[in-house]
């Protein structure tokens, strides 16, 4: 495999650097050849052109492109608005094939159909590369389907975008169909010899506090914690709901997991009303935060995946990075994420509006990530070069937005821990660490009045003659009977459906669900035969009342409460240390 990187600055320049790649080709017996071009330029004349003489110069040779939000040459940003990547495959059974279809919202499945099915007629496709224009338009439909492509085929590829981030217009264009605004290329790659090595970084860390979607409906993120979405920028980052908004978010999408991944995703838009629009479908009760980008950090995670890429030992590598990292890094520096890899094997792509990668089967769409493709044919050589020395990250620097969010993401973590505290100590016994009075009374009022649950049961316990343990013993020793009862009662909402409180004094409320009579009347048996067998030192033994009750369809908590204390006082009235139970 050889690959061929260059800028056009004019038609001559083009047919200059063309005759020499097929001078090269006829000299070599290339198997194949794809051109790649990039262009920041929304020039449909312009991109037309270039491919006709590519067509004229080389007419055998498959050809694709897309607009950019930048490129990305020699490894490094280019500072040309139109650059042109030529691969050539040298062995003969590598083979590469180019498709093209017009998408939509409603042609997602259609077109993942069509992909599925060519791939299964090619038995040799081991890669798909994919250019799609995608601004306006959810992809979570068409990454959804692309899970059934065949599971040994990598897929990857990137959103196509324009000049300007702000700017929806994007187009592809290949060999097979020609110039679009609204489409998709797939490139097909594979062969006996073929390998391919797929990835992604994000290097971007997830900052303060844990936000639920509590509001979405597809691309459309209504609402964080039950309130509008932007607001969550506007309160943490004072970012306005006004023309920069898109700009001003990029470097801070949101981080959640999905498909067992860490996925970014950026807002596109922010709305009247405050919803936040996405590239892809937001689900409700997903768990997210606020990204942060650190130089420092994103390098780190370079230097790594360098690592693994240089242990596959690639002849060619394609990059996709998000338009969102070159506004982050800035032209002057955004190569020093992607100059390392140039030390591996040839590096060239573009700057992009979403990136596509399959991982774990699924294939993900990515916002403010670096998808990677590394390619080659033939096995890997037994010795592999060593990369040289990295040095961003020399003299253990850190930065001061690294120690600054390192002081955040601890003091929430310290706060969150001291909230979840707080709530429990809200719904706790002091002394018996069981729900408390109104908890367990929240609780049963919820199953009953609110769920209406069927085998709904209510046991009600009572230490008998308790009085007489505090007035002989003392009230620590009172104590003591009240806190082992509980761990003993504890133990049944551990292993059980069962839910726990003490409902006050020496009294406890026991609630199960989905049980029977017969289940229900075992439970509190065994509760009651369980602690009678419970040595308390000096006191010896105590014995517990139980009054049980089960829902009947139509009444509420406080009348199915009311009678499992009746039953309980039957049990108390007629003897004590036994289990009563009152149907309605």
């Amino acid at each position: 495999m050889r690959q061929f990187q260059f800028t056009v600055n004019d038609q001559s320049n083009l047919s200059g650097e063309i005759k020499k790649i097929r001078q090269w080709c006829q000299e070599n017996k290339a198997s194949g050849v794809l051109f790649q071009v990039y262009t920041e330029m929304l020039d449909r004349d312009r991109f037309e052109a270039i491919f006709q003489t590519i067509a004229k110069e080389m007419p055998d040779a498959e050809y694709v492109g897309c607009s950019s939000n930048g490129n990305i040459v020699g490894g490094d940003f280019s500072e040309d608005s139109i650059a042109v990547v030529c691969t050539v495959f040298e062995h003969p059974t590598t083979q590469i094939e180019v498709l093209q279809y017009p998408l939509s919202g409603k042609t997602q499945r259609f077109v993942a159909d069509r992909l599925i099915d060519e791939v299964n007629r090619r038995p040799w496709v081991k890669a798909v590369e994919m250019f799609v224009t995608i601004r306006g338009m959810s992809m979570t439909g068409l990454c959804d389907y692309l899970k059934e492509v065949r599971e040994d085929v990598a897929i990857f590829g990137g959103g196509a975008f324009s000049d300007d981030i702000n700017e929806d217009t994007a187009c592809v264009y290949s060999k097979a169909g020609g110039y679009a605004e609204k489409s998709i290329v797939f490139v097909l790659f594979g062969g006996d010899v073929f390998h391919i090595h797929t990835q992604f970084i994000t290097g971007w860390k997830p900052l303060g506090k844990v936000l639920e979607v509590t509001k979405a409906e597809g691309p459309i993120l209504k609402e964080l914690d039950y309130r509008p979405a932007y607001e969550t920028y506007y309160r943490y980052l004072h970012i306005r709901n006004d023309k920069d908004f898109f700009n001003n978010t990029l470097e801070f999408p949101f981080i959640y997991q999905t498909h067992g991944i860490e996925i970014l995703r950026a807002p596109i838009a922010s709305n009247p009303d405050g919803s936040l629009t996405m590239t892809a479908d937001m689900e409700v009760d997903v768990k997210a935060r606020i990204a942060y980008g650190d130089p420092w950090t994103i390098l780190e995670s370079v230097r790594k995946s360098s690592e693994t890429i240089r242990q596959f030992a690639p002849e060619a590598i394609f990059v996709f990075s998000c338009a969102g990292r070159r506004t982050f890094w800035g032209n002057q520096n955004i190569g020093k994420e992607t100059l390392p890899l140039q030390r591996i094997a040839p590096t060239s792509g573009f700057y992009t509006s979403g990136e596509f990668v399959r991982t774990n089967g699924y294939v993900n769409q990515h916002n403010v990530s670096l998808v990677i493709a590394a390619m080659r044919e033939g096995e890997a050589p037994k010795t592999i070069s060593h990369l040289s020395e990295w040095k961003e990250n020399e003299d253990g620097k850190v930065s001061m937005i690294g120690r600054l969010a390192s002081f955040i993401n601890a003091t929430t973590e310290e706060l969150t821990e001291a909230n979840k505290r707080l709530e429990a100590m809200a719904i706790t016994d002091g002394l018996t660490g069981l729900y408390n009075r109104a908890e367990i009374q929240r609780r049963i009022i919820e199953t009953v009045d609110d769920k209406h649950e069927s085998g709904t049961f209510l046991i009600m316990l009572d230490v008998d003659d308790f009085k007489q343990v505090n007035d002989t013993y003392g009230h620590e020793a009172g104590d003591r009977v009240l806190i082992r009862l509980s761990n003993f009662l504890y133990t049944y909402q551990k292993n059980s459906c069962a839910v726990v409180g003490r409902w006050g004094g020496e009294e406890f409320m026991v609630m199960i669900t989905k049980a029977t009579t017969e289940e229900a009347l075992d439970l509190a048996e065994s509760i009651r035969g369980g602690f009678e067998s419970i040595g308390f030192g000096e006191i010896g033994h105590k014995t517990l009342s139980a009054g049980v009750t089960g829902y009947a369809e139509g009444e509420d908590a406080d009348i199915m409460c009311s009678r499992v204390d009746d039953a309980l006082y039957q049990a108390k009235r007629t003897g004590k240390n036994k289990v009563v139970y009152f149907e309605r």
